[in-house]
């Protein structure tokens, strides 16, 4: 499956992971311009990954997003400036007491245009000192993705009293509608 398939001329699509797919799933759903989130695996070398092989730490995939967005409304940097503020980019292969390659922060790009964006979107990020550590990101162009499985769509709006749901991924979901009030589809409640 490439990533692109159903979306208009007009849409574009990024790749991306930063620990734990869920939070970036929640996070994305709520930004104006996002027309779609699609929770899967990239970036290892088994094909057909399952959630539980990926967990195992030996498939070298990321759980990841696939985010459709429409670039006359939000900009491929701009997906990427709020990417880098709802995950730490510093720390490899972990995101808090997630710990594997599975969780790394990843940017998949589609494109010359994505890649350069992602650039520059990175020295602004290290240059601002937004984060006191180096970013560890990888940038690395997207081969395939993998489609994860139905109950890990939309997650945290399924599941949000979980544990894991309350305690790591609403938090996150607070923190970015609070810096992104004007970026969302919808007032924060």
């Amino acid at each position: 499956m490439s990533g692109t398939e159903g979306e208009g001329a007009d849409l574009e699509v990024a790749t991306l992971g930063g620990g734990c797919f869920w939070c970036l799933d929640a996070v994305f759903r709520d930004l104006r311009g996002v027309t779609r989130v699609h929770s899967g695996y990239a970036g290892g070398h088994v094909p057909n990954p399952t959630y539980e092989m990926v967990c195992g730490k030996q498939t070298g995939h990321a759980e990841v997003v696939q985010v459709t967005f429409d670039p006359k409304e939000l900009s491929y940097a701009d997906l990427l400036r709020v990417f880098f503020t709802i995950h730490d980019p510093t720390t490899k292969d972990r995101q808090g007491n997630d710990i594997g390659p599975q969780y790394r922060s990843i940017i998949l790009y589609h494109s010359p245009e994505q890649k350069a964006a992602a650039e520059q979107v990175m020295a602004e990020v290290t240059e601002a000192g937004i984060w006191r550590d180096r970013l560890v990101t990888e940038l690395v162009p997207f081969d395939r993705y993998w489609p994860g499985e139905p109950e890990h769509q939309d997650y945290f709006a399924h599941n949000p009293w979980s544990g894991y749901c309350r305690v790591v991924v609403a938090p996150k979901v607070a923190k970015f509608r609070k810096t992104y009030a004007e970026r969302l589809k919808r007032p924060a409640a």
